[in-house]
């Protein structure tokens, strides 16, 4: 049987993913100090430590994956005309930008899902708290075990 210490365990464990808005990589350290910590003392606790752990590096694998076709597109479209900005002194100033090339609108469509993933993410882990909180187990969308 499942205990309230149990399940307030297993809730902080997708709770403290939160804190990467307080410390760098909170998200990752959060998780694994108190599953590391709680973990043999129940299945429950285990299943939950590591599935927030396993979404966490899924996430940061999409990230960084997200970035690399993002990135190229924003910097390909700045540095393709040189007279991005016109400097003829401080009473003749201004930026040219030009007409927006197919490039930069792929580009924002990739940051577009980034932010909806983004959203997602942070639905998914009150999902699971909550889950974690009525004792059952939840499995993350899309998530690659790398713990096992």
């Amino acid at each position: 049987m499942i205990d309230n210490h149990q399940k307030n365990i297993a809730t902080f464990i997708h709770l403290s993913t939160f804190s990467r808005f307080i410390i760098p990589f909170g998200n990752f350290i959060g998780p694994i100090v108190l599953w590391s910590v709680n973990k043999n003392k129940s299945e429950f606790i285990d299943a939950h430590g590591k599935q927030a752990i396993n979404f966490q590096m899924s996430i940061l694998l999409y990230a960084i994956i997200l970035g690399t076709l993002t990135i190229p597109f924003f910097v390909f479209k700045i540095f393709s005309g040189l007279d991005f900005i016109d400097f003829n002194g401080f009473h003749n100033f201004h930026i040219n930008i030009g007409k927006p090339s197919p490039l930069l609108y792929i580009g924002g469509a990739l940051g577009a899902f980034a932010i909806i993933g983004f959203i997602l993410e942070l639905v998914f882990i009150v999902i699971a708290s909550l889950k974690a909180r009525d004792g059952e187990l939840y499995q993350y969308p899309l998530t690659i075990n790398f713990l096992k």
